[in-house]
């Protein structure tokens, strides 16, 4: 009686289909990683030129308290008055404005403030006191 043997299973593995699913995954995420835009602010940092030139417009001071209340010339207003004044000093010729918080004020109120000047392209500079 003769005894056959049994095929035995082969222990090896073809990588070339795993390296293709790789290089696509690799293309996929590099291609869908350039299309994401990064929800940030535009920050302009203080540099030094020498012909600097003064502005002719006004700049408005934008003043918030340590309790999150906004002052616009001196005077209390809510954040939906705000946004109408930036608005209104977004149509001049050269629109400026310093957000100067209070030591300790939350960073909420300052970034609603920069917010509101990103939105309608006003250039706002962040007046800060020393500690």
């Amino acid at each position: 009686m003769g005894i056959k043997k049994r095929s035995k299973v082969s222990a090896e593995f073809s990588m070339s289909s795993l390296t293709d699913i790789i290089f696509l995954l690799l293309i996929f995420f590099m291609l869908t990683s350039s299309l994401v835009a990064p929800n940030a602010l535009n920050l302009k940092l203080p540099s030094s030129s020498r012909s600097s030139s003064p502005s002719s417009g006004q700049v408005e001071d934008v003043r918030i308290s340590r309790s999150g209340n906004y002052f616009l010339d001196n005077r209390r207003r809510s954040l939906g008055d705000m946004e109408n004044e930036i608005r209104r000093i977004s149509r001049s010729s050269k629109p400026s404005i310093t957000i100067s918080p209070e030591k300790g004020t939350p960073t909420e109120h300052v970034v609603a403030i920069m917010d509101l000047a990103m939105r309608y392209k006003v250039n706002g500079v962040l007046a800060t006191e020393k500690d």
